[in-house]
């Protein structure tokens, strides 16, 4: 198996479209789907988590259930660009658990991070407290999200 989608036929990309619905589906269930017997359903299943395709499976939770009511994307600008200084801002970023994400981008930002919290002052607190404490942090800028129209982890698998 080699390492693009182009690569894979129709049965593993519709065994890798189910699963990213529900990935509790047992190999029989999906075989059933996908018109294989079980054994050669789960040998494919087997080849596309060797072969990395599928990372990890997981539960999405209710975020709003568990009270975590804000979600903020905050652009950051840092104030130098040397290599140690980025690692570690990485490395601070990746041990906050309230950061579900954080990207590397191109144009005024240096970073892109997506934050969630319970509300405005436990948002407040973790940026005062944590986040800009962080060393070589220029500039911030929040961006709070009001409605959320669509919120996928499914990738366009064709």
């Amino acid at each position: 198996m080699t390492d693009t989608l182009d690569t894979l036929d129709h049965i593993d990309r519709k065994i890798l479209q189910l699963l990213q619905q529900d990935a509790n589906l047992s190999a029989t269930e999906l075989a059933d789907r996908v018109g294989l017997s079980q054994s050669p359903c789960w040998r494919r299943i087997n080849r596309l988590q060797q072969a990395g395709y599928i990372r990890r499976k997981v539960a999405l939770l209710d975020r709003q259930k568990l009270g975590l009511g804000i979600v903020v994307f905050v652009n950051i600008k840092l104030s130098s660009h040397g290599w140690n200084m980025l690692n570690e801002f990485e490395a601070a970023i990746v041990g906050f658990p309230e950061v579900m994400e954080c990207w590397t981008m191109s144009g005024g930002m240096d970073y892109i991070i997506r934050v969630v919290t319970k509300d405005i002052e436990s948002y407040e607190q973790f940026l005062r407290r944590r986040l800009l404490q962080l060393p070589h942090i220029q500039e911030a800028q929040s961006h709070i999200t009001m409605t959320e129209v669509k919120n996928s982890t499914e990738l366009p698998l064709g």
